[in-house]
């Protein structure tokens, strides 16, 4: 059965279009409520959002849902996803429900679901919520007198806070550290803050003032320029750009270069190995990672396993494969001994942990990969069909692959929360990487649109 409504991480599209709707959001939160109450006790699902401005309209709607099929809704306000991961395991709840697009601009939004110990939904319990959504709920309603409730945790940052501070050794303090934190003008724009200037660091802040519209507009981890200018003018020891959600980070470091997830991923890889705490020697990585990650682990001898595309699936190849680290070049990265999913701040925290351990700069630790040039290709398209049924489009993959040979790699894969094809081309040069990406990508654009 091909799921419907979500894609490779909740369901996702423009703000008050089809499935962006006040109307799915009130459906989505009936299927929520139904399917995660259990017998003993009314239903307690907790929500948070980002800061967008479609926010209020998807939140009310949901709650409205909720209540409709007599479970309660307990509001956290703004909150990155992985706070309401955490509020949902913490509160005991049956459900957690994000409001948010992640990296995405303002204009579009999206609804994550996460169990009440904390995990991300499998694709069976999606298939149920979508099968639910579409086969009519109305006979599922309760009578007036079980209708739900809606209630405000007013210190769901104060709790998230405590539980990140946690997560950062105890014998180890950012005292006298300058770091540079871009929240996106997102829901990381309050907790934060609060966390790296309360383990000692002196902070600057910059992207910090969410107004509904400029979530991720040159800003955050799609859009470093502004972070590295800032370290620079800063002398930081780094800089941390969050996305809109909080789940994802991308890194500068003191000499204003990109750090990604991959090279984030290497140095706090090779500290747990020190210090044996990378659990059968396994990380878990993507299908996207740059070919510079895996010679790393093979020099490290590292066991390393890929998975599709989405924290969701690495998640679920971590857990199979007993692995406590894993991550996305995007800069998802999760630390399955601190937290159940992604989290911008941990990861964040992680890796000034790994500087102060090292006592080296960024820049050094970072020359642990040798990152292959990739060039990645957004191409929009009308319609998705399977990329192995479109000759023209397998025909330019396998010429290119066979001209780069050991040298190189092609991936052409779909958006799972857009209508995008992206090409991804790893090569031995800039030059003739963005060649083949480009010929691949017109190829692409011609096939499908």
């Amino acid at each position: 059965m091909t799921k419907k409504l979500f894609g490779t991480d909740g369901i996702r599209g423009v703000a008050n279009t089809y499935p962006m709707t006040a109307e799915v959001a009130l459906k989505i939160g009936r299927a929520v409520a139904y399917l995660f109450k259990e017998k003993k006790h009314r239903a307690k699902i907790i929500i948070g959002k980002d800061t967008r401005i479609s926010g209020y309209m998807l939140e009310e709607a949901i709650v409205s849902g909720i209540c409709s099929m007599g479970a309660d809704a307990y509001l956290m306000g703004p909150l990155p996803t992985p706070g309401v991961s955490f509020m949902a395991q913490s509160q005991r709840a049956d459900a957690g429900i994000v409001i948010s697009a992640s990296h995405n601009p303002y204009q579009d939004n999206g609804i994550k679901i996460f169990s009440g110990d904390g995990f991300k939904l499998p694709d069976e319990k999606e298939k149920e919520i979508e099968t639910f959504f579409f086969n009519g709920y109305e006979k599922y309603l309760p009578d007036p007198k079980n209708l739900g409730k809606a209630y405000r945790i007013e210190d769901a940052e104060g709790r998230y806070i405590v539980f990140l501070k946690n997560t950062f050794p105890r014998d180890i303090s950012m005292e006298g550290m300058k770091i540079v934190l871009d929240c996106a003008n997102g829901a990381t724009y309050k907790v934060a803050p609060h966390v790296f200037w309360e383990l000692g660091a002196d902070i600057h802040t910059i992207h910090v003032t969410p107004n509904g519209f400029n979530i991720n507009d040159a800003c955050g981890s799609q859009h470093t320029a502004d972070l590295a200018k800032t370290v620079l003018q800063k002398k930081a020891a780094l800089g941390i750009a969050f996305d809109g959600d909080g789940d994802r980070i991308i890194v500068v470091d003191e000499k204003g270069k990109t750090v990604t997830g991959d090279q984030i991923v290497a140095i706090c890889a090779k500290t747990l190995q020190k210090t044996g705490r990378l659990k059968n020697n396994t990380v878990v990585t993507t299908v996207m990672s740059n070919k510079g990650l895996a010679n790393t682990f093979k020099a490290m001898n590292i066991n390393h396993v890929r998975a599709a595309v989405g924290d969701r699936y690495v998640l679920e190849k971590m857990i199979k494969s007993g692995a406590v680290l894993g991550g996305e070049d995007s800069g998802h990265i999760i630390f399955l001994d601190h937290h159940t999913s992604g989290d911008g701040i941990i990861s964040g925290l992680q890796l000034v942990a790994t500087m102060l351990k090292e006592q080296k700069p960024l820049s050094e630790l970072a020359k642990l990969v040798t990152v292959y040039p990739q060039v990645l290709i957004n191409v929009p398209v009308k319609s998705k069909p399977r990329i192995s049924s479109v000759p023209e489009i397998v025909n330019i993959i396998n010429k290119t692959e066979k001209q780069l040979g050991a040298k190189g790699r092609v991936l052409v894969r779909y958006s799972g929360t857009e209508r995008i094809c992206r090409v991804m081309v790893e090569g031995p040069d800039k030059k003739t990487t963005s060649s083949h990406c480009k010929k691949i990508s017109n190829i692409v654009n011609k096939a499908l649109n």
